[in-house]
């Protein structure tokens, strides 16, 4: 599986993956997620810097070089990743709420129909507009057939690869992992998502995270 973790944190202020969530930095929650399950057999963390130096190497996990945008990055891991590994996780790095029930369903839709990615209906009103703000609205986009996408991403190694190699735009347009398999006309399903799996993104994020982290280890045994 693959771990991107080579952005700037612009809008948390820097240093979001080394952020203490619970007592540990966010990145760790992340690797660790997927560390304990038996199925990966390779964690590969693509990151830069300093923040090389906080990822625990060992036989299952790995550090390469990260790129300008999250898609080199993962193109990067992902050519760190050996051939007789069939599927791949790309997992957001700053998601460190992901459960192991949503990976399990996000794996095994991927299994049935070649790439999978969890997804949460998009429930406000949204509304298309040249930005920045304040700006005119253009229109209402119609919310009903609209999903916000979050991570892990599964597909096979040679897929991903396959679709890499033949993106027809620049890698620093491409959003997420699926889309490439998308512009190359590879299906795609979306399994349900959950709301506490949430992107770091901002302070704010943080604090709703710790707030979540900290009811689930309130929870009786």
């Amino acid at each position: 599986m693959i771990l991107p973790a080579a952005g700037k944190s612009v809008r948390f202020g820097g240093g979001k993956l080394l952020a203490p969530l619970g007592g540990k930095p966010l990145l760790r929650h992340s690797v660790a997620a997927f560390a304990r399950r038996a199925d990966v057999q390779l964690i590969v963390v693509a990151t830069q810097g300093d923040l090389a130096r906080h990822v625990h190497a060992s036989d299952s996990v790995t550090v390469c070089q990260g790129g300008s945008c999250r898609a080199e990055s993962v193109f990067n891991a992902l050519k760190c990743v050996p051939p007789e590994i069939e599927w791949v996780a790309v997992h957001d790095a700053a998601r460190p709420l992901v459960s192991q029930e949503l990976i399990d369903r996000t794996l095994a839709a991927a299994i049935q129909h070649g790439a999978a990615v969890p997804a949460v209906a998009v429930s406000q009103t949204i509304k298309q507009a040249d930005g920045p703000l304040p700006a005119a609205v253009q229109k209402t986009v119609p919310r009903e057939k609209l999903w916000a996408v979050q991570t892990p991403q599964i597909a096979r190694r040679k897929d991903l690869l396959a679709a890499f190699e033949a993106c027809p735009i620049p890698l620093a347009q491409v959003t997420d992992d699926v889309q490439l398999l998308e512009l190359t006309g590879r299906p795609v399903w979306l399994v349900e998502g959950e709301q506490s799996n949430i992107k770091i993104t901002t302070p704010m994020d943080l604090f709703l995270a710790e707030a979540i982290f900290s009811r689930w280890h309130m929870r009786p045994i």
